[in-house]
């Protein structure tokens, strides 16, 4: 249930703006909505401080270590040796990139000292290095001649040859350019780039333990950044206060039930209260209550980032059940689901002191009890139909299947529409929402018909010339007839083959599903043609077993989320008109 919410508006003396704001934040139901842009030194500082802390709780979340909790003295400083810390490894890495692939390139011509070389420049004897075609140097060879344009005074000497080059050391007397590719002589000697590339290694490893160690200090810093944030809560809420004259108002939205807290406390402290109803142009956060057993639905939910809005519907009931049942299907296996529920209740004895919310493993319990309600059904055990017998024999067919897919399709968008026709009553547009059920209906038949190759019903013409006047006619029912039937008319052509097309996606379960056993299936098969007849071949048809349905057991959930989660976004999300458009209440507290 979204629960309604009254917006309130609290007015002050300017001398009053920090004692209220902080009595508000004990309250903790107020979600507070700011009047002006939040500015000001303190607001400035605060993020400032906050982005260095979350840098730093980077930077140290990429290193490894234990979780013993250190205290900080001054986070300040302990945030600026780890910045400085992570920068200095990342040029020592960079570093090591460059010798790297320096000491790749001068390998081909060997070592060398950089020192003598000029020395025997300063005594007459010149060297230089280049790059020669290596057939030219061959053919010089074979014929025991001298290179063309090579003076009689330069001594060649081939150090190496790659890739079709002839790497040579020029000698003359003279300082006398031949007309090759000349390499100039790096900075630094191979040696010296090796002994360079090996301290920056041994640097970056002491560096990297440093960082390590910092990682102690995490927890304390996670706290540290809580408390800055709610400081610059507090200041935003304090500078984000609307003017007038001598006072000050605040304006926020609070649960129907906590507004006599409210009401009482403005008695108490002496403030100015203003209580009324959300108008359709405010933006009023969601907030969704459920018992408990919905309520496993909302850890999907915040994983995805979507949340209806005020004005829409709580559809959690909706998105669980139907969740299930396509979880149930795209898995499809009562030995996938097993191993999903023994691995949930590994997780939860593993982690359950650490997690907070528990619905999460709940709803693993339901979805893994579905992948296996739905494998008994199909007879389906990891990915063979041989061991047990269906309790359905009729979902072993395909047709049946993609049929039960239909229908449980046009269910789900009928539950939409139902849901928007019962709060658009008494109204007319009730009826347009009716007649999107017959063309769903009508949709479904249609489907039957050009995939299924069942024949179409009599009663489902009139469904659709039913519902398609119904649509035209109510969707905006206006005192100008023309106007409201054309309005309709648009609706119904630009929505019509969609509804159809959704109708149709819902056979994405079937197809994913089929997949799924198709692949347990062939690895299964290929397991048993390699057999177990000696320690080899069972170790191979073992490994082949693993790998096969280990794939289907990570990716499974991964098409759950793709699908299944898609379809009640998506599809039902149109048809029930929600937007995902909201934003969670977050009452302003301490």
């Amino acid at each position: 249930m979204i629960v309604p919410m009254k917006k309130v508006s609290i007015i002050v003396q300017i001398k009053d703006s920090f004692s209220v704001v902080k009595f508000l934040s004990k309250m903790g139901v107020l979600h507070v909505t700011h009047q002006n842009l939040p500015k000001g030194k303190e607001i400035t500082e605060l993020k400032i401080k906050i982005s260095l802390a979350n840098q730093v709780m980077g930077i140290l979340g990429i290193f490894k270590t234990q979780r013993v909790k250190k205290e900080i003295v001054n986070w300040e400083d302990l945030a600026k040796q780890v910045v400085d810390s992570k920068k200095r490894l990342e040029e020592l890495e960079e570093s090591a990139i460059t010798f790297l692939e320096r000491i790749r390139e001068w390998e081909k011509w060997g070592d060398f000292n950089l020192d003598q070389i000029q020395d025997l420049a300063k005594k007459g004897i010149f060297i230089r290095l280049y790059q020669l075609p290596l057939k030219m140097v061959q053919r010089s060879k074979a014929r025991g001649q001298r290179l063309q344009d090579l003076p009689e005074e330069v001594v060649l000497k081939v150090v190496h040859v790659s890739g079709g080059i002839a790497y040579c050391v020029a000698i003359s007397k003279e300082k006398i350019k031949i007309p090759f590719k000349e390499i100039q002589l790096p900075e630094m000697s191979l040696g010296k780039m090796k002994a360079r590339l090996k301290e920056d290694m041994e640097m970056t490893e002491i560096v990297k333990k440093e960082l390590m160690e910092y990682g102690g200090y995490k927890d304390s810093l996670f706290e540290i950044m809580e408390s800055l944030e709610k400081q610059l809560e507090f200041f935003e809420a304090v500078k984000g206060m609307g003017e007038e004259g001598q006072f000050l108002y605040l304006v926020g939205y609070a649960p129907y039930y906590s507004v006599n807290k409210l009401t009482e406390a403005s008695k108490k402290e002496g403030w100015g209260v203003v209580i009324d109803d959300p108008s359709k142009e405010d933006l009023v956060p969601t907030l969704i209550q459920n018992p408990r057993w919905i309520s496993i639905i909302n850890p999907v939910l915040r994983f995805i980032g979507a949340f209806p809005g005020y004005g829409e519907l709580d559809i959690s009931l909706c998105f669980l059940t139907f969740l299930s049942i396509f979880f149930g299907i795209l898995i499809g296996d009562l030995g996938y689901g097993l191993i999903y529920f023994i691995l949930t209740i590994f997780l939860q004895r593993k982690f359950n002191h650490q997690v907070a919310d528990k619905s999460i493993f709940y709803l693993f319990y339901l979805l893994s009890s579905c992948a296996m309600i739905w494998g008994l059904l199909t007879a389906t055990f990891f990915g063979t139909t041989k061991i047990i017998s269906p309790l359905v024999p009729a979902l072993t067919e395909s047709k049946n299947v993609q049929l039960f897919c239909f229908y449980l399709g046009v269910v789900h968008l009928t539950i939409g529409h139902l849901w928007q026709a019962t709060l658009k009553l008494p109204g007319l547009k009730a009826l347009a929402d009716i007649g999107w059920i017959l063309i769903l209906w009508s949709g479904l038949f249609l489907a039957k018909v050009l995939i299924l190759g069942y024949s179409f019903p009599v009663f489902g013409e009139w469904f659709a010339i039913i519902g398609g006047l119904l649509i035209i006619f109510f969707t905006n029912p206006e005192k100008n007839i023309l106007k409201g039937i054309s309005n309709g008319l648009g609706a119904f052509l630009l929505n019509v083959v969609n509804s159809f097309v959704d109708i149709v996606s819902y056979i994405r379960l079937f197809a994913v599903g089929l997949a799924s056993v198709a692949v347990a299936d062939s690895f299964n098969k290929m397991a048993l043609d390699v057999g177990f007849s000696s320690l080899t071949a069972g170790l191979i048809a073992s490994l082949l077993i693993f790998v096969g349905h280990g794939l289907n057991i990570v990716v499974g959930p991964i098409a759950v989320l793709v699908h299944g989660v898609r379809l009640n976004m998506l599809e039902f999300g149109n048809h029930a008109d929600i937007k995902w458009g909201g934003f969670v209440y977050k009452p302003f507290k301490e």
